[in-house]
């Protein structure tokens, strides 16, 4: 009898699914702040390497992967014709058929795939750029030329679809669409373009315009940004000529600051720091706002300059304890910029390009976990590091993946992984991989 209730409890252990870790739903993360909250996480790494725990192969893309519900969502690029040339000043025009993928989380397996005939007619064209959002049953993808899809998140079912091109006459930014969806609530908010629609709120549900707003020469590709301000919520959109605070269920503009960066290279995300909002761009373009509490203002504190500052294309910097962590464009360093002046306080090009040599958009995506960070490196390694006021302190690295892209003389991989179930998950154009950072 004992030992057949043993076999029992075995086999019932055996039938009840592993729990889930936390969620990475969607860029940057649960809350877009490219923080990693969950437990039970490696403080080195083993001395035999990371367990990598699959690959499954993909193809074409920046776009970054989010994990959520025991299930990974991508987007790639099956190319068909054409050429990807990485060059800066001018479009690749390529044929071929854009892809949201759904993985198993736990086995790398294809579970759905949605696709659809997409030529591409802008620069560096290898692939979409937005990390899918999920949202409970649904998932909203948007490929590099506007094309954005609603989907059931079990089945992979169209549930509605938007045409950023023919819905709203919006040019295709020079390097593609790029600006990730976000939903807050009822409303999905993207960056659209087209004449007073830079900024659009669909309802998540039926894909119905709720509002639109703001109107600029270029849309940019910085994502739409949901911060809180005086106990009340408030979306910034930072477009090719100026940053702005709305009111997120109307869509009315409570202020708005100048802010053009270069070739409307308005990219990476605006960051709060309690009631300053840091913005840095393309040209030496920067600005550190102090908000108003009552929503109505904001007020520059100081803008960017040659040698102050830092500025950031391919990843968002980090805001904490006063210091701004970032990569700078034209340096290809790391970073440490004091908040209050922008003054800078170090740089290193040891987790960006890892060469002696300046490299310009030289890349690390930078993640929180408790009292350090995780960097993913364009060189395809994985960074355990301190960052602090006083410097860069690298205490692991892993190769993860091989770069497949290559721009500026050098071989890269630019896209943000994901940190989900106590594993990383980081794509390049070939293969998307799960590494564990389970603490054993």
């Amino acid at each position: 009898m004992r030992l057949s209730g043993l076999v029992a409890l075995a086999i019932l252990c055996l039938a009840v699914p592993p729990t889930l870790g936390d969620d990475w739903p969607q860029w940057l993360g649960p809350n877009r702040d490219s923080v990693w909250r969950e437990t039970g996480i490696v403080d080195r790494f083993p001395q035999r390497g990371l367990r990598v725990q699959w690959r499954a192969p993909v193809e074409l893309g920046y776009a970054a992967p989010a994990v959520a519900g025991g299930r990974v969502f991508v987007m790639d690029y099956r190319l068909r014709a054409g050429e990807v040339t990485n060059n800066a000043g001018g479009a690749d025009r390529l044929e071929g058929t854009e892809r949201v993928l759904c993985l198993d989380a736990g086995t790398g397996q294809l579970r759905w795939k949605y696709e659809y005939d997409r030529p591409y007619r802008f620069s560096f064209g290898g692939g979409p750029r937005c990390t899918p959002t999920v949202d409970g049953a649904m998932v909203y993808a948007l490929g590099a030329e506007g094309n954005l899809s609603c989907l059931e998140t079990q089945t992979g079912r169209l549930v509605w679809v938007k045409n950023f091109v023919k819905d709203y006459g919006a040019a295709t930014p020079f390097w593609g669409v790029a600006a990730h969806p976000l939903v807050d609530g009822d409303l999905l908010f993207c960056v659209v373009g087209g004449p007073g629609s830079v900024a659009v709120a669909f309802d998540k549900r039926t894909g119905r315009e709720v509002w639109r707003a703001l109107s600029a020469e270029q849309q940019g590709y910085c994502p739409p940004t949901m911060i809180e301000i005086g106990g009340r919520k408030q979306l910034i959109i930072w477009h090719g000529e100026s940053i702005n605070g709305l009111d997120p269920p109307t869509g009315r503009v409570y202020w708005s600051v100048p802010l053009k960066p270069n070739v409307g290279m308005a990219i990476t995300t605006p960051r709060q720091f309690g009631p300053y909002l840091l913005a840095t761009g393309y040209g030496d373009v920067g600005v550190l706002l102090k908000l108003a509490a009552d929503q109505s203002a904001a007020e520059v504190v100081w803008r960017g300059g040659a040698k102050n500052a830092v500025y950031c294309a391919n990843s968002t910097p980090f805001l904490e304890d006063g210091t701004i962590y970032g990569c700078d464009i034209g340096s290809g360093a790391l970073m440490g910029v004091r908040l209050t002046d922008g003054e800078r306080l170090w740089q290193t090009l040891q987790p960006t390009t890892g060469a002696t040599r300046r490299g310009r958009y030289g890349t690390a995506f930078i993640v929180k976990h408790e009292d350090r960070f995780f960097l993913f490196s364009e060189t395809g390694d994985l960074i355990l590091a301190q960052l602090s006021p006083q410097g860069y302190t690298e205490i692991d690295r892993f190769r993860m993946l091989q770069p497949t892209n290559k721009v500026f003389g050098r071989d890269v991989i630019w896209s943000h992984p994901a940190f989900a179930d106590r594993s990383v998950f980081a794509r390049n154009d070939k293969e998307l991989v799960r590494v564990s950072l389970a603490a054993e």
